[in-house]
């Protein structure tokens, strides 16, 4: 893949030089308080910087998904495969550019539950896309492209499609409209060559956020690595562990609105739900999941679709460990800030693709 050769020939001897850590946060930061989720929703049976930029705004070669009136929709299949996965794309009904379309995934770190090849490639190969990826800031197998693209490989997404470090060329500076904690926020310089993006997420818990999904992915997920520091310490560029929980929480909505207001609408949001840990894929030793897997849920909205998510973990029998991870980390404060500050809706309808 000439990204692929590209990137690691010129990281290969950078590489060498770092030195490999593990985990992506300590076990367990200070707990804050958290309350229930919002109203269930409406449901429906289904129709037939190494150099800093400025940031440009895509080029507009796409048109976003028309969405019905009222509440943002959100797509369901209790299908987790290929096909499952290929049908809560089409449902959205969403006209993407014949190329320049990112696929916005987590690598993840080896031995945990990252979403693998084998689910993702027909959709991955349907809309002609690349799969991108940042840094991480924590150390461990991606905190250099060199080693990360060499995880990709490792992983198998290479074989699937070309894979892009977005911050191998350092990072891109996009203003926060409104944000209570972030002015700025720094994401890989390379998302300015892609017109869409793609955000296909592996829904579950996160030691530090409580949960990742959707809004994780485009904010932590789409950060450079000094973009991530940045989020975690809630603008204060202090301590990425020790800084305030909820300021770290919120600075994730804030930077997350800061990339959809960039890409100016062209993007949508997948969440796959299986392998429901209480751990994120950072987290290469990751608890056994004690719940069963849900499905594969879509939307146009990011806010929505996390919110769906949790509303199906809330409903779930066997979900009594998830929900106490993300209450023990405030998690959904995340929701509501970026419900706040019009990153999208908490409310929402349902439609089953399998009625």
């Amino acid at each position: 893949m000439k990204n692929v050769k590209k990137q690691l020939s010129i990281c290969l001897a950078a590489a060498l030089l770092t030195g490999l850590l593990t985990g992506c946060a300590p076990a367990d930061p200070p707990a804050a308080s958290a309350e229930a989720p919002t109203a269930a929703p409406t449901q429906t049976a289904a129709p037939t910087p190494q150099a800093e930029e400025t940031a440009a705004a895509p080029a507009q070669s796409a048109a976003p998904a028309q969405e019905t009136e009222g509440d943002p929709v959100v797509y369901m299949t209790a299908d987790i495969s290929p096909e499952g996965l290929l049908a809560v794309y089409e449902a959205l009904g969403a006209v993407l550019p014949a190329e320049n379309v990112a696929v916005k995934i987590s690598t993840g770190e080896t031995g945990s539950n990252y979403l693998r090849p084998e689910l993702i490639g027909d959709l991955v190969a349907s809309v002609h896309g690349t799969i991108v990826e940042c840094n991480t800031a924590y150390g461990g197998q991606r905190a250099n492209t060199a080693y990360h693209l060499q995880l990709a490989q490792d992983h198998g997404y290479t074989a699937i499609a070309d894979v892009d470090i977005l911050d191998a060329e350092g990072s891109l500076t996009l203003p926060v409209e409104g944000g209570s904690y972030l002015a700025e926020n720094y994401v890989g310089a390379n998302l300015a060559n892609y017109d869409y993006i793609v955000v296909l997420s592996h829904f579950k818990g996160h030691s530090m956020a409580g949960f990742g999904g959707a809004i994780k992915n485009i904010s932590i997920g789409i950060a450079s690595a000094e973009g991530k520091s940045h989020i975690h310490s809630g603008g204060t560029g202090g301590s990425m562990w020790s800084g305030n929980q909820d300021a770290f929480l919120s600075s994730m909505a804030e930077a997350g609105k800061s990339v959809a207001d960039y890409m100016e609408g062209n993007m949508l949001y997948i969440n796959v739900m299986n392998r429901l840990s209480v751990d994120c894929d950072c987290d290469g030793s990751p608890a056994e999941p004690d719940m069963h897997d849900i499905g594969i849920l879509a939307s146009m909205d990011p806010v929505a679709l996390d919110q769906a998510c949790i509303d199906l973990v809330y409903a779930a029998p066997d979900g009594d460990s998830l929900v106490q991870r993300i209450e023990s980390r405030n998690g959904l404060l995340m929701l509501e800030h970026a419900e706040e500050i019009g990153l999208g809706s908490r409310a929402y309808e349902l439609v089953h693709l399998d009625e």
